[in-house]
């Protein structure tokens, strides 16, 4: 443990490094997860999923602190088991080697969240989606589909699947198939639930997801009582309908269906881990209060004007994102990287319509792979400005080009951190991935 806050720490002085730490650690001492997280009286629970496993984590742990729970979380968004050990590192002390904590709530990658259940089976997992993602790691979606099965299979005591996910669905047969084992077995298995949408709006799925169809299974769960779903007003209004009754009206900071359904699936899980616990107005009050996190759909101060930076990773997250964002007449620059957490193959982009950023166009693409977006954009009839591959470089030129404008910035993960690094350092912004309400 001491060698991996020394890296810590020193990784905090040059500003970065938010999985390093744990790294070293883990390097150190491979069973560092199994004894510092036994003994949290109230379980583990993994959130994953291709799309929004760190908003849908950050609502979690708001409505779980809003009953009164002590959670351990990683705030950073570095969802590798090295990233969930560096945010321990900075909870323990020499003489504190456990967590103080009444549960955790984790987000991990679809792969690492089989490296986290290996050493420490999660007592719940949240599993949200599944998406062309990272074409090199995980080359097709069945592939993704068949890690998050398996790691239901490992989860211990309650699930909590996306009811309109044919590929997420379909797991509620094979975790049940799993817990009988040989015929006659009779292992009942996890507890499982489900969140979705309400089926007035049933028409909108296609915008938030790859839907499978290959099989004739492949139809949506007949709604159940304890499943929750999701009932818009507006973009920003919801309310969610479950047995106990409706939860609402909720208005979050974040705009969009796709935070809606992330807000739907962390109360789902929030029901089930509370039990007769469970209070609607004060998970209505956490969810009001949640902030985006950063880089997803947070919204800057820059000089009086707001700059919104939205993450984009795949084809379907990307869609969702300028569904949600692309068609305001506001300033545009699009960052892409292609560093391993980004994906190396950036083919996904010719999946995308760019379509709606036709009328205002984009004023600058950046990132190592500047000029491939701009040439995605030129198929798609959408006027690029300029190409400059310095991010620095970049963000300095749009934001003197835009000073006292709405602007926006569509940006891969490395690309995202790096310009969030910059602009914290420019305006005095939180660090990023700090979690002011650890401990509470």
């Amino acid at each position: 443990m001491a060698a991996g806050k020394a890296t810590r720490y020193a990784a905090r002085l040059r500003g970065g490094g938010s999985a390093l730490p744990g790294l070293i650690a883990e390097r150190v001492d491979p069973a560092f997860l199994t004894h510092t997280l036994a003994g949290l009286p109230e379980g583990i629970v993994v959130v994953s999923g291709t799309n929004g496993k760190t908003t849908t984590t950050k609502m979690l742990v708001a409505i779980l602190r809003a009953h009164g729970k002590r959670v351990f979380t990683n705030p950073t968004g570095s969802n590798f088991t090295r990233g969930v050990i560096s945010s321990m590192l900075g909870e323990l002390t020499v003489r504190r080697s456990r967590l103080d904590a009444d549960l955790a709530v984790v987000e991990l990658d679809e792969a690492h969240a089989l490296v986290f259940a290996a050493t420490v089976p999660p007592t719940h997992a949240l599993l949200l989606n599944v998406a062309r993602d990272q074409l090199d790691r995980f080359a097709e979606i069945d592939y993704t589909a068949g890690l998050l099965s398996r790691l239901a299979e490992q989860t211990t005591t309650g699930l909590v699947l996306n009811r309109d996910d044919a590929f997420i669905a379909r797991i509620a047969d094979m975790v049940h198939a799993h817990a009988a084992g040989p015929p006659g077995g009779k292992s009942a298995g996890p507890q499982i639930r489900y969140f979705g949408v309400h089926p007035s709006i049933a028409d909108r799925l296609p915008e938030l997801a790859e839907q499978d169809v290959r099989f004739a299974d492949a139809a949506t769960p007949a709604p159940q009582d304890s499943d929750a779903l999701l009932a818009p007003r507006d973009d920003r209004v919801f309310d969610i309908r479950c047995g106990s009754g409706d939860i609402g009206p909720i208005e979050l900071h974040q705009r969009g269906l796709a935070a809606m359904i992330n807000a739907t699936a962390a109360t789902a899980m929030a029901a089930m881990l509370l039990g007769p616990r469970f209070d609607a107005a004060a998970t209505a009050r956490a969810l009001r209060e949640v902030r985006p996190p950063f880089g997803r759909g947070e919204v800057i101060d820059v000089d009086g004007a707001p700059l919104e930076l939205v993450l984009v990773k795949n084809p379907a997250g990307f869609t969702v994102a300028l569904g949600t964002y692309g068609a305001s007449p506001v300033a545009t620059m699009i960052a892409i990287n292609d560093d391993y957490a980004d994906g190396r193959d950036v083919s996904w982009l010719y999946d995308v319509s760019f379509a709606s950023l036709q009328t205002a166009g984009v004023a600058l693409t950046s990132g190592m792979r500047a000029y491939d977006m701009a040439l995605r954009l030129q198929y798609d009839d959408v006027a690029t400005a300029a190409v400059e591959p310095d991010l620095e470089i970049a963000l300095n030129r749009f934001l003197a080009d835009h000073r006292g404008q709405p602007a926006r910035i569509f940006c891969t993960y490395t690309a995202m951190m790096a310009l969030r690094r910059m602009l914290a350092a420019r305006y005095g912004l939180a660090e990023i991935g700090a979690d002011p309400e650890a401990g509470r």
